[in-house]
């Protein structure tokens, strides 16, 4: 996943931002992501006329960085969709059942990058396999990269925050109301959002 090349300001092409700084070099290598301090969430739009948000409790992942080269890196990540938690029960089970996640037959969600870009400074672009249902999409995450550190428990970290937009009736996930004052109670475009921490391997 092509993220963790931070840039020098004073670097102005992306081929020269992407070779010259040696520091890169130290973030190659293997990373777990930390679920205990990131976030994989979404957001719908409810009703026509505000957001619901939610995320998921149970995930893993991993990623192998490439500072010499970002293009090289390559990531992968797995929900576990029964720990699903917007906040009530009640829409918790429902978003479970076979209106939509059906998570007794599919109960992971997946993730696997194909590709990575840099578009400048700190922000990148991964794409990847979304499979959903049984169905698998194209998906493209915009990312900014936050930083790299050394905890005081001695783990090497790396940071990252990530966007993206998908419509749920391309995996599948048809399931809607209508409303009396016209549209319908849950929208089609879906928000994801990421904010993850990832410790190197040892």
């Amino acid at each position: 996943m092509g993220i963790f090349g931070r840039k020098d300001s004073t670097e102005t092409t992306t081929a020269t931002a992407a070779a010259v700084n040696p520091d890169l070099a130290a973030l190659t290598g293997d990373y777990g992501i930390d679920a205990a301090h990131s976030t994989i969430g979404f957001v719908a739009r409810h009703a026509m006329v505000t957001n619901v948000k939610g995320k998921f409790l149970d995930f893993s992942g991993s990623l192998h960085l490439d500072g010499t080269d970002p293009a090289r890196s390559t990531a992968s990540i797995d929900v576990k969709m029964e720990s699903i938690d917007t906040g009530n029960a009640d829409r918790d089970g429902h978003l479970k059942s076979a209106d939509f996640f059906k998570t007794d037959e599919f109960p992971t969600m997946t993730f696997r990058s194909t590709g990575a870009e840099a578009l400048g400074g700190d922000d990148y672009r991964i794409t990847g396999d979304l499979s959903i249902l049984g169905v698998t999409r194209p998906i493209s995450i915009d990312l900014e990269f936050n930083g790299a550190a050394k905890d005081p428990f001695g783990n090497e970290r790396v940071g990252f925050e990530g966007k993206a937009e998908i419509l749920r009736s391309e995996f599948g996930l048809t399931w809607n109301a209508a409303l009396e004052t016209g549209g319908v109670l849950i929208s089609d475009k879906i928000k994801l959002n990421f904010d993850i921490s990832a410790i190197k391997n040892a």
